[in-house]
């Protein structure tokens, strides 16, 4: 991954989540997603609240403490208060307020990564994390909470395509570096191929197990939006070999 694509990609995510906030009616706001106990107005409210501006203005920190599996493994401890925090916010703000909060955010983490230096490490409050792993990790959010207010609003999904090339290969260093082995090759074309889990090694031609699927079911996988089961029974992955099925290994995060 490089860092111009890990900015442009959260860019230009948030721009089209603004786009989209800035459409939605006050009904849309009330409107349950697929996040248990939250509304549109809560993933508004959660997609709103960057800490990237203010972390960037810090100084940075002396050295990483996390890498993205680190912070994938974090994920699920910092749930209960992620969780709190948006509750909060959904309920004190209108409408019009949670607009203006993902606008306002937009711009100022557009403004805070217009000179970045790739050396900086970022002082974030579950560890410190290098900068272009840190943004890697907000790829991966953005475009799965995209994918969230979409399925919310019966939308087709609002992906950038940057944005959707860095998630999902953070998504697939998360599964190689978690799962270590060359028994399965996972492909996520046109973006990403990783060999993962433990057994014989390939070393000639197609790999004795092949996972094959879309971004958009990769993303939802990895993050606990869609199980294996489904996936497969939709033919939304294609399976092969004795180690393909990974349902064990997923969801990478949650």
């Amino acid at each position: 991954m490089e860092l111009a694509d890990a900015v442009a990609g959260v860019v230009g995510q948030l721009r089209l989540l603004d786009d989209c906030v800035a459409g939605l009616g006050p009904a849309d706001f009330a409107r349950p997603t697929r996040l248990e106990g939250w509304q549109v107005a809560q993933l508004v409210a959660h997609v709103g609240a960057s800490h990237l501006p203010t972390y960037l203005a810090s100084p940075s920190a002396a050295v990483a403490e996390l890498d993205l599996v680190g912070w994938a493994t974090g994920c699920a401890p910092a749930a209960a208060g992620v969780d709190e925090r948006a509750q909060s916010m959904a309920a004190e703000a209108r409408p019009a307020e949670l607009k203006s909060l993902v606008r306002e955010t937009r711009i100022a983490v557009t403004t805070a990564l217009a000179d970045v230096d790739e050396r900086f490490v970022v002082p974030a409050r579950f560890g410190a994390i290098r900068l272009l792993d840190y943004l890697a990790s907000r790829c991966v959010e953005l475009t799965v909470h995209s994918l969230d207010l979409t399925a919310a609003l019966d939308r087709e999904p609002m992906l950038d395509p940057t944005a959707t090339a860095t998630a999902t290969r953070a998504l697939a260093h998360v599964l190689a570096a978690t799962a270590p082995g060359r028994s399965v090759e996972v492909r996520v074309p046109p973006y990403a191929a990783v060999q993962a889990v433990a057994g014989p090694r390939h070393t000639r031609g197609t790999p004795g197990s092949v996972v094959e699927t879309d971004p958009v079911t990769w993303l939802e996988l990895a993050t606990g939006r869609l199980d294996w089961t489904a996936a497969m029974s939709q033919r939304r992955v294609q399976a092969s070999g004795e180690r393909s099925d990974l349902s064990a290994l997923l969801p990478l995060l949650s």
